[in-house]
C-alpha cells in the first residue's frame, strides 16, 4: 500500500491553508509553499507563513489543537521548491485560473516531483483534463482532482476526478487514504462544470430566487422556508450565500453560463442584476459590508436587517411564521419533516414544492452526465451541503409516482426515467440497494472499509433488546452495540433502563459493549423536561429515585464484567458526557464536543460526573506523589465553567479522555473502532470495583475555590447565583465538609452530588434556568 508521510500544499490562500491544517490534523507533515511577494526583503517566505499565523487565530479553528501548528513548514515557491522531492503528495491550491495552476505546474512542480508522488488540484470545476495537457505522460497516471470542501476540518464532502489517463488503483488507493486518514467522505465526479455538488447546489439557488420573484416572497421569508424545515442547514438560501460571499456565487454562476452551453436551464444561471449590484457595492456577505442579512445596533440594540432586491434598500426583519414550516419544525424524522412541508398550502409550502421539483428534475436529467449513480450525487449533497436527504432520497420521500403526478398537474414534464422507477433505494436483507440508472438494475449501495452501521444491522433483526429509547444490537464478535435513539438522544428512565438490561445481557452473551448511535448528535444529556416536570410538581421522591437511577447505571457501565467503549460524535452534553466518562475507553469522532454542562441550567453533574472528576484527580495526584490541589482546580473548572471541548483532541487536554482512549477522523469507522477495541480489551480484562480507599481533597480546597468565586462575584464576572452553585460543586468535588486526607469512597461521592443536585432543583433560579434552556435553547444568567 502506497504510504502518504508528508504533503506539500502550493498556495496559502485562505482555503490552502485550511487544507494545511486538516492535513496536520490527521498527523501528517506538510510543507506550506506560496509566491515571493515584491518587496519581501529577507523574509522571503511572509505569505505562508502569515497564513501559518492566521490558521491560529481563525473561528471556527482549523486545527484540532493550536500546537498542531507545528506539523507545517513554510516556505516559497523560488527558493524551497526542491522541496517537493521529499513529499509524498503534493495539492494545487493556487487562484481558480486555468493558466495561472497550469504555468504553476511546469514551472514548479513537473522540474521537482519524485517519481512516486501523487499530484493533485482542488479546483471547484476547471476541467482535470485540460490541466492533464502540461504534464509529461509519467505523470498523468498520478494527477486527478482532490476538491476539499470549505471549511475542510468541518465539511466532509471530498470531490474526487481523475483524468483520462490516472490509473485506476492509484485513484482507488487515494480514495481510501482520504477517507481513512483525513476522514472524508469521498464521492467520484465527472470533468463536468462545477463537479456534483456545485452543480446541483448552485442550481438549487437559482432556481430558488426565480421562485422567489414568481410567488412575491422576500429574502428573509424563503429562508425561513428553505432551512431546516426543508431538511437543509439554518443558513438556508440567503444566508448561506452570505456565509459564502456573494462574489464567490456570482463568479460561479458566471462560470457556469459561460461553460454549460448545452445545458438545457442555462438561463437559469444568469446572475440576477440586483445580485450584481450588490457585489459592485460592496454587499458581498459576511466578509463586506453587508450581504442578503445585517445587523445594526438600533436604540441600543442589536437587530437584524434583510436586503430587498426590488428597492436596493434593507428591511428590518420580522421574523415571517408560515403554517406549513412551523407545522414541520415539529417533526424530527427528515423525511416526514418535508412531506409535512410540502402539503401545506400557503405560500411557504408553494415555493418549497417549486423549488424542490425544479431542483429534483434537473438532478435526474444530470445522470450520467455528472456522476455514475445516485449514490454519489445523494452524498455529495449531504456531505457538501449539509442537506438531510439528497436529491434521490427526496425523490423516495416524497413518493416517486406522487412527484411525476404532482409535477404533470403543474404543468411540468419530468425526466422519462421517473415513469419508469418506483423508488431509487430500498433495503433488503441487512443490505442498501440503489438503483442502477445506467445498467437498469439494483445494486449494493458501497460502504467505506470498515463501516458499520446499525440500522441495516438493525433491518437484517440484530436487534436483541429494545425500548422506545434505546437499543441493544448485534455487531456481530460477540460484541453488543447500546444505541439511544429517543429524541436529541437524551436520557431517560427508558434509556436507564436499557442501560442496565444491555450490561447484563452482554455479560450473559458477548465480551464487551460500544455505546454508539448514528444520530445527528451523541446525547443531550438527562431529560430537562422530565426534571423541569418533577421541580414544578414537587416530586422529590420520584426526583431523587430518578437519580440514583442514573447513577447505578452508570456505575453498571463502569464495572461492567466486559469492557465498554464510548464511541461518541458531535454533541454530548450533561448525562452523555457522564456516560462515556464511566466506560473501560472511549473512541470518540475527531469532531466530538464535550462537557459537563449542567451550571448552565443550574444543575450539578449527578449521573457520577463530578464523582470521576474528583476520582480522576485523587488518583492521578497519587499516582504522581504530587499535591492534588492542581488536579482538582483543573477539574472544577470543567464543571464550573461548562467547558466543552472543540475537538476529540481537546477532550484529553480537558482530562475527559485518558492515554489508550483513541480518535476516528472517519465518521463511518467510529464504531467499527470502537468495537475492536472492546474486542482488544476483552482478551485480559479484569473488572474494576467501587473505589473505597479515596483521600478526600477536603474543606480547606473548596474554601479555596470559593475565595476566587467571591472575587469573580465581586468583581462583575460572574452572578451571585453562578457564585452559589459554583461553591455547591466545590463542596462536591473536593469531598464534602471533611479534612483533607479523609478516606471517603466512591459511593460517598455519589450521595454529595446527589443531595447537592437535589438542594438545587428546590431553587427557584434554577427552575428559571431550566425553563430558558427548553424554551430559548441557549442558558440564562440569572
Amino acid at each position: 500500500m502506497r504510504q502518504i508521510n508528508k504533503v506539500a500544499v502550493l498556495g496559502a490562500g485562505v482555503m490552502g491553508a485550511a487544507i494545511a491544517a486538516h492535513l496536520a490534523n490527521a498527523g501528517l507533515e506538510v510543507l506550506l509553499l506560496d509566491l515571493v511577494p515584491d518587496q519581501a526583503g529577507t523574509n522571503r517566505s511572509v505569505v505562508a507563513q502569515r497564513a501559518l499565523a492566521a490558521l491560529l487565530e481563525s473561528k471556527p479553528a482549523a486545527l484540532y489543537l493550536p500546537e498542531y501548528a507545528r506539523y507545517i513548514e513554510t516556505g516559497n515557491f523560488e527558493d524551497d521548491a526542491q522541496r517537493i522531492k521529499e513529499c509524498d503528495w503534493v495539492i494545487e491550491v493556487v487562484v481558480e485560473n486555468l493558466e495561472v495552476k497550469k504555468r504553476l505546474f511546469q514551472d514548479v512542480v513537473v522540474p521537482n516531483l519524485s517519481e512516486n508522488a501523487l499530484l493533485s488540484t482542488n479546483t471547484s470545476g476547471l476541467s482535470v483534463n485540460a490541466l492533464a495537457q502540461v504534464l509529461p505522460a509519467s505523470l498523468r497516471p498520478r494527477f486527478m482532482v482532490t476538491h476539499f470542501f470549505n471549511p475542510p476540518r468541518y465539511m466532509r464532502l471530498m470531490e474526487m476526478v481523475p483524468c483520462a489517463e490516472t490509473d485506476p488503483e492509484t485513484f482507488k488507493e487515494m480514495a481510501g487514504f482520504l477517507r481513512r486518514r483525513l476522514g472524508k467522505g469521498v464521492v467520484f465526479a465527472k470533468d463536468t462544470p462545477n463537479f456534483i455538488a456545485n452543480r446541483i447546489g448552485t442550481y438549487a439557488g437559482a432556481a430558488t430566487w426565480r421562485h422567489m420573484e414568481e410567488t412575491g416572497l422576500t429574502i428573509e421569508e424563503v429562508d425561513a422556508v428553505t432551512g431546516q424545515a426543508m431538511a437543509r442547514p439554518k443558513t438556508a438560501t440567503f444566508a448561506l450565500w452570505d456565509l459564502v460571499g456573494i462574489d464567490t456565487v456570482v463568479r460561479v454562476m458566471d462560470n457556469s453560463y459561460k461553460i454549460l452551453d448545452g445545458d438545457d436551464e442555462r438561463e437559469l444561471f444568469r446572475v440576477p442584476e440586483s445580485v450584481r449590484r450588490m457585489v459592485a457595492d460592496g454587499l458581498t456577505g459576511r466578509k463586506g459590508k453587508g450581504g442578503f442579512f445585517k445587523r445594526e445596533t438600533v436604540d441600543g440594540v442589536s437587530t437584524k436587517f434583510f436586503y430587498d432586491p426590488t428597492t436596493g434598500a434593507y428591511r428590518q426583519a420580522a421574523s415571517p411564521k408560515f403554517p406549513s414550516v412551523g407545522a414541520a419544525k415539529q417533526v424530527d424524522d427528515p423525511a416526514a419533516r418535508v412531506r409535512t412541508l410540502i402539503q401545506g398550502d400557503d405560500k411557504g409550502a408553494r415555493l418549497a414544492w417549486l423549488t424542490l421539483r425544479d431542483t429534483l428534475i434537473y438532478t435526474v436529467k444530470r445522470i450520467p452526465e455528472i456522476a455514475d449513480d445516485v449514490v454519489n450525487v445523494d452524498n455529495a449533497m449531504r456531505w457538501g451541503y449539509n442537506w438531510e436527504l439528497g436529491p434521490f432520497e427526496l425523490l423516495d420521500v416524497i413518493g416517486v409516482a406522487a412527484f411525476v403526478a404532482r409535477a404533470g398537474y403543474d404543468g411540468v414534464a419530468v425526466p422519462q426515467l421517473l415513469n419508469e422507477v418506483e423508488s431509487f433505494y430500498r433495503t433488503e436483507d441487512g443490505k442498501r440497494l440503489f438503483y442502477s440508472v445506467t445498467e437498469r438494475e439494483w445494486r449494493e449501495v458501497p460502504r467505506s472499509e470498515g463501516e458499520i452501521s446499525l440500522s441495516l444491522l438493525k433491518s437484517a433483526g440484530n436487534v436483541v433488546e429494545k425500548n422506545s429509547a434505546a437499543s441493544l444490537v448485534d455487531l456481530g464478535d460477540g460484541v453488543f452495540c447500546l444505541e439511544f435513539h429517543s429524541k436529541m438522544n437524551t436520557i431517560g428512565n427508558d434509556t436507564l433502563s436499557m442501560i442496565q438490561k444491555g450490561v447484563r445481557r452482554t455479560e450473559q452473551d458477548g465480551i464487551g459493549m460500544v455505546i454508539a448511535n448514528e444520530g445527528s448528535l451523541f446525547s443531550a444529556g438527562a431529560n430537562l423536561m422530565l426534571i423541569a416536570m418533577a421541580v414544578a410538581e414537587g416530586a422529590w421522591d420520584d426526583l431523587n429515585l430518578t437519580v440514583r437511577a442514573f447513577q447505578r447505571a452508570m456505575m453498571a457501565i463502569k464495572y461492567a464484567k466486559v469492557p465498554v467503549v464510548a464511541a461518541p460524535h458531535a454533541l454530548v452534553m450533561g448525562g452523555g458526557c457522564e456516560t462515556c466518562l464511566h466506560a473501560d475507553a472511549i473512541n470518540a469522532h475527531a469532531e466530538t464536543y464535550m462537557g459537563l454542562v449542567e451550571i448552565g441550567v443550574g444543575l450539578i453533574p449527578a449521573g457520577g460526573g463530578t464523582k470521576e472528576m474528583a476520582l480522576r484527580a485523587i488518583r492521578l495526584a497519587e499516582e504522581q506523589d504530587a499535591d492534588v490541589m492542581p488536579f482538582i482546580l483543573k477539574n472544577y473548572r470543567n464543571i464550573a465553567m461548562a467547558k466543552v471541548s472543540t475537538s476529540a483532541a481537546d477532550l484529553m487536554r480537558m482530562g475527559l479522555m485518558r492515554p489508550g482512549d483513541g480518535i476516528s477522523l472517519a465518521l463511518d469507522r467510529r464504531i467499527h473502532d470502537a468495537k475492536l477495541k472492546a474486542i482488544a480489551l476483552s482478551a485480559n480484562y479484569r473488572p474494576g470495583r467501587p473505589a473505597t480507599d479515596l483521600k478526600a481533597p477536603g474543606r480547606s480546597i473548596a474554601a479555596s475555590i470559593k475565595t476566587q468565586l467571591w472575587n469573580l462575584e465581586e468583581g462583575g464576572f460572574i452572578s451571585a447565583y453562578d457564585r452559589y452553585l459554583a461553591s455547591g460543586i466545590a463542596d462536591v468535588i473536593t469531598g464534602g465538609d471533611v479534612p483533607a486526607g479523609t478516606m471517603i469512597t466512591e459511593e460517598h461521592l455519589l450521595d454529595l452530588e446527589r443531595e447537592m443536585f437535589l438542594k438545587f432543583c428546590g431553587q427557584k433560579k434554577t427552575l428559571e434556568r431550566i425553563q430558558h434552556m427548553l424554551k430559548k435553547g441557549r442558558p440564562l444568567r440569572n
